[in-house]
């Protein structure tokens, strides 16, 4: 279980803000509650003739931030972020003021060392937010073939040594099953590490990384999400997007800039400054992109 005394401290809040522009009486979405940083701080902006629509597939998430948000305008909701249009149809809000998507984890879920999502943990390897939809990650690692394993640490984790981690994994696995999340950053860590040298980074977080996207289908949620998010805001409305890594943050400028719906608001990323970066470690490689509604479309 994540421990619950650890700080989560909400990345480019100011910035967030400052971008969003949330007023008295606005509805706003948290597409990605996590620790419930931002929400609270949307929640205290627009007041209790506004509300805040904060969602998230994680039911710890949820039942932790329900005692931490308490007394403000903000409704949970058990969804993905991709099924806003649907949650807005269910609860009559014809569109919203504006959407924020924090695509990180939050610093409870790293602490996790029940679902694995903590490098150096005994626990399973889960990495599901939801472990009750899904295949956790150490079903994915018996069943795909080391090529399969390869493109999917190569493609979601960006890693050039994915050939030889996936052989490794599958070597490993026919002596006996990798069950739990240190078990795979130590054999990560072995296959990779001396190839890199003085990397800035544990060597198995591209690995967690791509077995993570893989098991909770975080891509596509974010494409669908891009598509579909413009049609519910209201004209001038403004989505903020937090991205920690070039495999979303690309897939966000593309959406910005190639769709007619989308006014650019940031040409290009807001990055957090160097105190809060001191402050916060984990903020280091944040990226906030913003577009407004288009009032023409």
């Amino acid at each position: 279980m994540a421990p619950n005394n650890i700080e989560h401290v909400p990345v480019l809040l100011a910035e967030v803000l400052d971008w969003l522009k949330p007023h008295a009486g606005d509805v706003f979405v948290d597409g990605t509650l996590g620790a419930g940083g931002h929400t609270r701080a949307l929640a205290e902006h627009v007041g209790d003739m506004g509300r805040i629509l904060a969602f998230d597939r994680d039911p710890a998430a949820r039942a932790a931030a329900e005692q931490r948000l308490r007394g403000l305008p903000v409704t949970l909701v058990d969804a993905n972020f991709c099924e806003l249009a649907e949650v807005l149809h269910q609860l009559a809000i014809p569109k919203v003021d504006g959407v924020l998507l924090d695509l990180g984890l939050s610093s409870e879920q790293l602490a996790d060392s029940e679902r694995g999502f903590s490098f150096d943990s005994d626990g399973p390897l889960d990495l599901r937010f939801n472990t009750s939809e899904g295949r956790p990650a150490w079903e994915w690692l018996e069943r795909l073939d080391a090529d399969a394993l390869a493109d999917v640490i190569y493609e979601f984790g960006e890693e050039r040594h994915s050939r030889r981690i996936a052989r490794r994994i599958v070597e490993r696995r026919m002596e006996r099953p990798i069950r739990t999340a240190g078990e795979l950053a130590r054999l990560v860590r072995s296959s990779a590490s001396q190839a890199r040298g003085g990397q800035r980074i544990d060597s198995a977080t591209r690995t967690f990384q791509a077995l993570r996207i893989l098991v909770n289908d975080e891509l596509r949620s974010l494409d669908l999400a891009l598509a579909r998010v413009p049609d519910c805001l209201r004209p001038g409305g403004r989505l903020a997007v937090i991205s920690f890594h070039s495999l979303e943050d690309r897939r966000v400028k593309q959406a910005f800039r190639d769709d007619p719906r989308f006014l650019v608001l940031t040409r290009k990323p807001v990055r957090p400054a160097e105190a809060e970066v001191a402050r916060n470690p984990r903020a280091r490689s944040a990226k906030l992109r913003v577009a407004a509604r288009s009032e023409n479309e």
